[in-house]
């Protein structure tokens, strides 16, 4: 394919610019992406789309990639929550005014699925002033519908699952939430996580707010790994929140590896929902007497967004 034809292909089916890229690592990074068409109106908490050609060049290092024929000219796409930098130097940033959406994504370099991963080795290569695809429509029911002034609101994520958290917290603070709110965030390393200093910042200007980081792969932790589903049954969330966990007033928000978060699955047999082998906050929380929503009409108290 020449580059005319690139161009061509660009053109038409690129409607989006990056405006700003921090390579945070070799495999993660924060992007903002300005569309052509005019923002559409969201909250805090949805997905959007967003999407490169299969003729754009992939990063080194990843999965061998096979290509149909079919798919040369195509568009590979994926559903991404919508993130927020939450600060601005030292007050709240004022997302009402950006022209931009971020977006905080890592580089996934295997699959365990029979084809390679195709986005994200490609959105890796991008620059600012790169143009991409973005899709015009907003999305999601992992919203804070359900919190009301004085909730305690807990936000409890692995690796960029706290995207969506970001800008929920960044809403919460906007609007002067009263309630105590509790941010956790599980990575391998501490390099991974991109918002940290923000969330400090945060801490010291929110008497209501806490942030906890926790790595499962550094020389002080790898040998003693607390995950998300540890913090809570040792009773360290609730002491660092300062309350014991209450399911009348508290609203829990999960976000990113699926085993942590533990969706219930319908047994084969019986057809009854069951949760999974792998212990998960679901599970944990709901025999405190918590309820996760089943869908967009039965709303509980655990509200979660299956990110990978």
């Amino acid at each position: 394919m020449d580059s005319q034809q690139l161009e061509e292909l660009r053109k038409k089916h690129y409607n989006a610019s990056v405006v700003y890229l921090n390579k945070v690592h070799s495999d993660l990074l924060i992007m903002r992406v300005k569309p052509d068409f005019p923002k559409p109106a969201h909250v805090p908490g949805q997905y959007t789309t967003l999407g490169l050609g299969y003729w754009e060049p992939r990063c080194p290092g990843c999965q061998e990639e096979q290509i149909k024929p079919e798919d040369a000219t195509r568009l590979v796409r994926r559903a991404y929550s919508i993130g927020c930098p939450i600060l601005d130097g030292d007050r709240l940033v004022d997302m009402d005014k950006a022209d931009w959406f971020e977006f905080y994504i890592v580089l996934v370099r295997e699959s365990d699925k029979p084809q390679a991963p195709a986005l994200t080795p490609r959105l890796f290569l991008l620059e600012q002033g790169s143009r991409l695809f973005m899709g015009e429509r907003i999305t999601g029911h992992y919203t804070l519908d359900p919190v009301q002034d004085g909730n305690t609101v807990l936000f409890l994520s692995t690796g960029t699952g706290e995207a969506p958290h970001n800008y929920m917290l960044w809403e919460l603070l906007r609007r002067g939430h009263k309630g105590r709110i509790l941010a956790a965030c599980c990575v391998r390393y501490r390099r991974d996580l991109a918002y940290f200093d923000v969330h400090q910042q945060l801490m010291k200007r929110f008497p209501n707010y806490t942030y906890i980081a926790l790595t499962t792969r550094e020389a002080d932790t790898i040998h003693n790994k607390v995950y998300i589903q540890d913090l809570i049954t040792s009773g360290r969330l609730e002491e660092e929140l300062g309350m014991p966990l209450d399911p009348k007033n508290t609203h829990v928000f999960l976000c990113g590896n699926p085993k942590m978060i533990g969706v219930m699955e319908k047994d084969p047999k019986t057809g009854e929902r069951v949760y999974p082998k792998t212990l998960g906050v679901i599970e944990i929380l709901e025999k405190r007497g918590f309820k996760a929503d089943q869908g967009s009409k039965e709303r509980g108290n655990i509200h979660f967004e299956e990110y990978w």
